[in-house]
Formats: C-alpha cells, sequence, structure tokens
C-alpha cells in the first residue's frame, strides 16, 4: 500500500512538471511584451487619475474635479481598474486560504480535495476574468482606432 501511494505521488509530480514546462513555453511570448503593456497600463491608470481628481486638467475648464458626464470613459477606465484590483486581492486571499487549508490537512483527503478545488476554481475565475478584461480591451481599441463605428 506504502508503494502505491509513492507510486501515485510520482506520477503526480511528473504530471505538474509537465504542465509546468508546457505553461512556461505557452505563455512565454506574453511574457516579452508583459513589462509594456504593464508601463502601458499604469501610465493609463496615472492619466485617468489625473483627469478624474485634478483640477487643472478638468476638461471643463473649471476648478475641481471633473464630473462622470464631462468624462465618461475615464471613469468607467477607474471603474474597471477598482475592479480587477479587488479581484486582485480576492484571488489571492483565496490563493493563502486554500494554500493554508491544504497544509494543514494533515492526511486528512477530504480537507486536501477541499483544498484543490478552492485553488483550481480561484484560477478558474482568474483566467476567466483576465479574458474577459483582454477581450473587452481589444473591442474598445478596436473600437477607438475605426472611430466607434
Amino acid at each position: 500500500m506504502c508503494l502505491n501511494i509513492k507510486t501515485k505521488m510520482l506520477n503526480f509530480n511528473k504530471v505538474i512538471c509537465a504542465v509546468a514546462v508546457l505553461a512556461i513555453f505557452v505563455f512565454l511570448p506574453f511574457v516579452t511584451n508583459a513589462t509594456s503593456a504593464v508601463q502601458d497600463a499604469q501610465t493609463g491608470l496615472n492619466k485617468s487619475a489625473a483627469v478624474g481628481y485634478d483640477g487643472a486638467t478638468n476638461p471643463s475648464g473649471a476648478a475641481g474635479p471633473t464630473s462622470v458626464a464631462d468624462n465618461l470613459p475615464t471613469a468607467i477606465g477607474q471603474i474597471v481598474g477598482a475592479v480587477l484590483a479587488f479581484i486582485g486581492v480576492l484571488f489571492l486571499g483565496l490563493m493563502v486560504y486554500g494554500g493554508f487549508t491544504w497544509m494543514t490537512a494533515r492526511g486528512n483527503d477530504q480537507n486536501v480535495e477541499k483544498a484543490k478545488d478552492l485553488i483550481q476554481a480561484a484560477v478558474i475565475g482568474l483566467v476567466i476574468i483576465l479574458a474577459a478584461y483582454a477581450i473587452t480591451d481589444y473591442i474598445g481599441k478596436a473600437m477607438i482606432s475605426t472611430g466607434g463605428g
């Protein structure tokens, strides 16, 4: 029985290593452009924040922050940024909780499965959210470049 468990663990470790190597090769092209994408996103968020809160850049020329009616795309960008930040914190919390549950399972298969399911669901949720953001960003840029029509 002990040999059977060791064999299963060895097979599980091989699968994890294979998935990790595959993930590295699949996502490596995306990582090469990640630095510029992060810098672009940070610049965009800084511009959004400046337009939303700095009276000097108010499009209407009046003192004080802009209203939502004055700059709707900026307001939407700020809301999306806040939602994505919240989702990032939620993902981190779920991963920490899942890891803690797994570490404290003490051989209880039911708790280990619960932790694995939680971590898997968190990762799937994050992938779905990031894919939705990427699709929305692509459509938004396409609409801007074509003039919205």
